[in-house]
């Protein structure tokens, strides 16, 4: 038998496979701009054909291209906030020796894929960046791993489970009133994430995705042999650096002192005590309070204000996606609510849906909408008043909609390069590299979540809005 036979059988189908995926996705993927062009080209083209004139399109368009800029701020900083505590000594320290366990190509790779997942369920903007360092970390200590396996599977988090997480840009939006547009909040009221993330079923759905996507990422690591590793595709992960010195100045003591910023977090955290309690627990948790803590978080464990800014600084550059993209999808919204193609829809899946299919119909629709629209939140500013619309008048239960876009909505960012972005700055890869592997999860999660979606759907009653 020949050495390259052998190789072959070691490897096993998913190794293959996915090597076959990522040598593909390096030559043919796209970036993630390109996609949203795409959709808003596409939402303007089916408003055309429904008969709105040109210049309406246009000044659809233009005239919401600024309506989400309070919701995307509150996004830019979920990756601020959460690369500036995953960037913090003690979480480094804490990830230097978490990458001590593995020991080989394979278990490092399901290793970084496990903690990808857990640390999505905190923050999606912290697990990215978290990854990154693991990822770094790990592969110094490890030989023979794949960079693009291991890329990938850092970059699970997104691809799967964060959106079932305290970070859900949909569940936080639909339980903040001042958060949901006027025209959805008619439609819905709020939804308190006691019904969304914080349900059994929302559990069940974690529970099964970490499982079989930790398994995919251990069976399809080729092995050491076959594995093309950072340094021989000449590839220098980014590293973390600190600042250093003294205070030369007088003016300069107070930046490298943890007064200023202990004097902060105190004031933060009885605003947090006072907000949980007169709020009632789990109903204070929006996309404020969420930002607020973890820039707490990370004022707290950077100790000192020069520490602090430091990080801040180096994270405002993997925000640029989200302040270039979402006007864009701002602007699809305007198209549709002008030209009539919301309710166009809402009556599609009312037409085609009873109370049993729509939750699988809506996550099919959200996954390949997803394609064109790689937002969380954004995204279900376009889909959320046409889908809680059918939800409502075929009394299906609104929280579990949520999930369902949710977990559907994650789906495409396999294959979608925008939430890519932050590590694939840290890891200095491109999209592509990471396409194939991410391609291979796709295939086996597909079918699963919507099967769930389905399945959970069942379980749980109709509930009216509640205002």
């Amino acid at each position: 038998m020949s050495l390259g036979r052998k190789e072959d059988e070691k490897n096993g189908l998913l190794a293959r496979l996915g090597v076959s995926l990522a040598d593909w996705s390096e030559r043919w993927f796209p970036d993630a701009y390109v996609f949203a062009i795409l959709a808003v080209i596409i939402v303007a083209a089916a408003a055309l054909l429904m008969g709105r004139s040109p210049q309406k399109v246009a000044i659809d368009f233009g005239s919401h291209y600024w309506d989400l800029i309070p919701f995307t701020m509150q996004m830019a900083f979920v990756v601020i906030a959460g690369y500036i505590v995953a960037v913090s000594k003690p979480v480094h320290r804490l990830i230097e020796t978490l990458a001590t366990i593995p020991k080989t190509p394979k278990t490092a790779i399901a290793f970084v894929a496990f903690f990808a997942m857990a640390a999505s369920l905190i923050s999606w903007g912290f697990s990215l960046i978290f990854s990154g360092i693991l990822i770094k970390e790990v592969s110094k200590r490890v030989q023979g791993i794949d960079y693009r396996a291991i890329g990938a599977a850092g970059y699970l988090g997104l691809g799967s489970i964060w959106a079932l997480g305290l970070s859900s840009s949909a569940s936080l939006l639909m339980a903040t009133k001042t958060s949901i547009p006027p025209a959805l909040l008619k439609i819905s009221g709020t939804i308190p994430m006691s019904q969304t993330i914080f349900t059994w079923q929302n559990l069940v759905m974690i529970i099964v995705l970490v499982v079989l996507s930790v398994g995919i990422a251990y069976f399809s690591a080729p092995s050491a042999e076959k594995a093309k590793t950072a340094e021989a595709a000449g590839i220098q992960y980014g590293d973390i650096s600190y600042p250093t010195g003294k205070p030369q100045k007088p003016a300069e003591r107070l930046e490298y002192s943890p007064i200023l910023s202990l004097i902060l977090v105190a004031l933060g955290v009885v605003y947090l005590a006072y907000i949980f309690a007169t709020k009632g627990g789990l109903a204070a948790l929006d996309l404020n309070t969420y930002n607020f803590m973890f820039l707490m978080l990370g004022m707290l464990l950077h100790w000192t204000p020069r520490n602090f800014l430091h990080a801040a600084a180096k994270a405002v550059p993997a925000t640029s996606g989200v302040l270039i993209q979402f006007p864009l999808y701002a602007g699809i919204f305007g198209i549709m609510m002008g030209s009539g193609l919301n309710d166009v829809l809402m009556k599609f899946f009312v037409s085609i849906s009873n109370h049993n299919t729509l939750a699988p119909i809506v996550g099919i629709y959200s996954a390949i909408l997803g394609l064109f629209l790689p937002s969380g939140g954004g995204k279900w500013i376009v889909e959320a008043p046409y889908v809680l619309e059918a939800a409502k008048q075929l009394h299906v239960n609104m929280g579990w909609i949520v999930q369902v876009y949710n977990a559907a909505e994650a789906l495409p960012n396999f294959i979608n390069p925008f939430w890519m972005l932050p590590l694939m700055g840290l890891m200095g890869v491109r999209a592509r590299d990471l396409a194939g592997y991410s391609i291979l999860q796709l295939i086996f999660h597909a079918p699963v979540v919507i099967f769930m979606l389905w399945l959970l759907a069942n379980t749980l009653p109709y509930l009216p809005p509640v205002f």
